[in-house]
């Protein structure tokens, strides 16, 4: 479950890494090896149900949010997915917040977590889950957060370089993204006037680093896991339906400390081929 994007093809499983290799079930990706996903979109199976305590969510108070994955009424089991049975990213509506939690498993199946929200205002919670003999899934869901809100207005403008923790992160091909081809994530980290590679890099819940793209217009959602790339300490690849402005986390772990460099990038429409026109996205 590198990506939560999928590409439709006469063939019934794609790669979710490499979208235009196609095959049958049981097929592994001869690009990165992973198994190839059903790609018909279906309607979700399962239904998500995220609680808050208390119900008055304020801000700067700590949230306690209940998340149960459900078929028929009743909590079905999940598999561990990247070290953790559920990821939790939590962004405000405008994108300019971000946080990337793990709710605990309970005794009746149920997932727990807190969470403080800095400021008032409406926020997405994608819930990435997968059930047990099933497909991995996204779910979207949002929440109102009362108090004191922001009292300046952030405008997104493109941001190809963060700086966190002393760390400097670039995205180098940012001004290079196109919709409707492979598009590979190219970043550099720097710190201290040291280029590091990828055995600098620790591993964080399974890989050496963790992506995050959402759109700003409709708030489509892809998580995303890189894969080894010579001469890119950070490396992956996707498959972009939409243009338009995105903004992009990455968590990486040095030193035994989460980092997240944030960017803001535009996605400009790219040439379709006849090949292009048999993919769609799968949207959350």
């Amino acid at each position: 479950m590198n990506t939560h994007q999928h590409a439709n093809h006469d063939s019934a499983y794609a790669c979710p890494m490499h979208p235009e290799v196609t095959g049958n079930k049981g097929d592994k990706c001869p690009k990165c090896g992973m198994a190839l996903t059903p790609v018909n979109n279906k309607k979700s199976q399962f239904d998500v149900k995220v609680a808050a305590d208390p119900q008055n969510v304020q801000t700067g108070k700590p949230t306690n949010l209940s998340i149960a994955v459900t078929k028929h009424g009743k909590n079905v089991p999940l598999e561990v997915v990247h070290e953790m049975k559920m990821h939790l990213l939590v962004v405000n509506e405008e994108l300019t917040w971000f946080d990337h939690i793990h709710p605990e498993e309970q005794a009746d199946g149920s997932y727990k977590v807190s969470e403080t929200f800095p400021e008032a205002g409406k926020y997405l919670l994608f819930t990435d889950y997968k059930p047990n003999g099933a497909e991995g899934e996204v779910n979207k869901q949002t929440i109102d957060v009362k108090g004191t809100a922001s009292a300046q207005t952030t405008e997104l403008k493109t941001k190809l370089v963060s700086t966190v923790d002393g760390f400097t992160v670039t995205l180098l091909n940012g001004e290079d993204f196109k919709t409707n081809r492979n598009q590979g994530l190219q970043f550099s980290v720097e710190k201290e006037g040291k280029k590091l590679a990828e055995e600098d890099m620790q591993n964080y819940l399974g890989a050496t680093a963790h992506i995050v793209m959402i759109s700003k217009a409709d708030k489509d959602f892809l998580h995303i896991h890189p894969v080894s790339k010579e001469n890119f300490p950070i490396y992956a690849e996707t498959l972009i339906k939409k243009a338009g402005l995105y903004r992009v986390w990455v968590q990486f772990k040095i030193d035994n400390v989460v980092h997240t460099a944030d960017f803001t990038i535009t996605v400009s429409e790219g040439e379709k081929s006849e090949e292009d026109h048999s993919h769609h996205a799968h949207k959350h």
